[in-house]
């Protein structure tokens, strides 16, 4: 099973790994796009960058780091990302074997494995990053299929745990989705907006530790259940779960 991740708009600085080399990252189909993106986000002025990305004048180190993402130092990237979803996930804790279960999802390289060393950068995947030529496309249209793609060659099982907009970049038919639900005192549902990267990071834990393969979504209910999770099955759609907390 492969579990794909959301990236996190908070990020750690810093890093020991040599700068970034495309022919190291996974998922090689996305060179092209990849370099594409990045030598966009990397032209622009701080200035104009505060304005595409949609960020104040507080984060203009953000912005700043875009104009270096070739020479700045690297990290994995399950390191570079931070915030409520890696603080559950604790991938510090996490055997290599499970690592190498975990993919992250990005506006910037599209999807990427735990392992694979990448500098801070800014990027979201709803930012309309203008091309040389002056257009503004989306992330969406500037991806294509080519997410998509990428993760249905990989064979195996893909649970999607990414937010909405980064689920567009690359939509995956047959992967596994999951809702987070919390049960209102009438016994009513409401979805967890708040804490919903939380408990999606501890499911992300439980099912990368697993003893157990995941083949179907039945297999991942199962699992999360063994871990003392409540997950349901949707009688409408079974790829969709639904996490109960």
């Amino acid at each position: 099973m492969l579990i794909v991740l959301p990236p996190s708009e908070t990020k750690t600085h810093g890093g020991s790994g040599k700068p970034l080399d495309f022919h190291h990252l996974s998922f090689p189909s996305l060179t092209k796009a990849r370099q594409t993106i990045l030598a966009d986000l990397q032209a622009l002025e701080v200035d104009e960058a505060l304005k595409v990305l949609g960020i104040s004048e507080k984060l203009r180190p953000e912005a700043e780091s875009n104009r270096a993402l070739e020479t700045s130092p690297t990290m994995p990237a399950i390191f570079r990302y931070s915030g409520v979803l890696y603080d559950a996930l604790d991938a510090a804790t996490l055997p290599e074997k499970a690592l190498e279960r975990l993919a992250i999802g990005s506006a910037l390289f599209g999807v990427i494995h735990a392992t694979d060393p990448i500098p801070h950068y800014r990027l979201s995947g709803g930012t309309k990053l203008p091309t040389k030529s002056g257009e503004l496309p989306t992330m969406k249209a500037r991806w294509g299929t080519s997410i998509s793609e990428a993760l249905i060659d990989v064979n195996q099982l893909v649970i999607d745990l990414r937010s909405g907009t980064y689920q567009q970049l690359g939509r995956v038919k047959d992967a596994v989705t999951v809702r987070v639900e919390s049960v209102m005192e009438d016994g009513s549902r409401k979805v967890v907006s708040h804490f919903n990267k939380h408990y999606k990071g501890e499911l992300a834990r439980v099912l990368a530790l697993s003893e157990k393969e995941a083949h179907t979504a039945e297999d991942v209910m199962s699992i999360a259940q063994a871990a003392g999770l409540v997950v349901e099955e949707n009688p409408n759609h079974k790829e969709t779960l639904t996490l109960v907390v």
